[in-house]
């Protein structure tokens, strides 16, 4: 990863809890530093009882570096939680980004202000590699949300405050989706493509045509 190249990042260590990051920062976290090529990474500070970063680091980096480059270095957070609703989805839903997009938009209107460039799903591989990375990655040139089936989500954003309210956003709609197909499978009424685009103007955001489309 040359663009990341000499380069510090703030990372959780695998296997540590959230919980813990305030009691024990310096046992649950980490600095890193990227050498100048890009190839490897050394601990500055953390992990002080032994450890390793978290084992979606790969993930991370990609992501990060593609993030530098298409925001022009303003995302500065990645953000992976499993989370449960997103997940559940991805079991009943097809994995087709522009329909999960679709689906999760109607659920609020706050939605599409919050995340206009829809969500990409990376379909169930191993996590913690290189592969995986890499198709999370591709998707972050387009999108500021990346799902992995059946497994959590990624999100990326300019700070921390932004990044997890990006987060917490797109899980309550899918625990709203989630309430209302445990209901019914057909919805009676909901926000329509034309709502969409008068919500656009409204708030001056950009709603690509592809999820708009008409559904039968």
């Amino acid at each position: 990863m040359p663009g990341l190249a000499g380069e510090y990042f703030l990372a959780s260590g695998s296997g540590k809890f959230f919980r813990n990051f305030e009691i024990d920062a310096e046992d649950s976290m980490c600095i890193l530093e990227i050498d100048d090529k890009g190839e490897n990474y050394r601990i500055l500070w953390g992990l002080s009882q032994g450890g390793r970063p978290t084992s979606e680091l790969p993930s991370h980096l990609m992501n990060h570096e593609v993030k530098k480059v298409v925001t022009n270095n303003l995302h500065r957070v990645i953000y992976h939680a499993h989370t449960t609703n997103l997940i559940a989805l991805t079991f009943v839903l097809p994995l087709n980004g522009e329909l999960f997009t679709r689906e999760l938009w109607e659920m609020a209107t706050e939605c599409p202000i919050v995340f206009p460039n829809g969500v990409g799903i990376v379909e169930w591989m191993v996590p913690g590699g290189r592969d995986i990375a890499v198709e999370t990655s591709k998707l972050m040139k387009k999108h500021d949300v990346a799902l992995w089936a059946h497994h959590g989500t990624f999100c990326s954003g300019p700070d921390f405050d932004i990044t997890f309210g990006l987060m917490d956003t797109i899980e309550k709609s899918a625990e709203i989706l989630v309430k209302v197909l445990s209901m019914s499978p057909k919805k009676l009424q909901t926000i329509q493509p034309q709502n969409f685009r008068e919500l656009a103007r409204s708030f001056k955001v950009t709603l690509s045509e592809e999820y708009l489309f008409d559904k039968k």
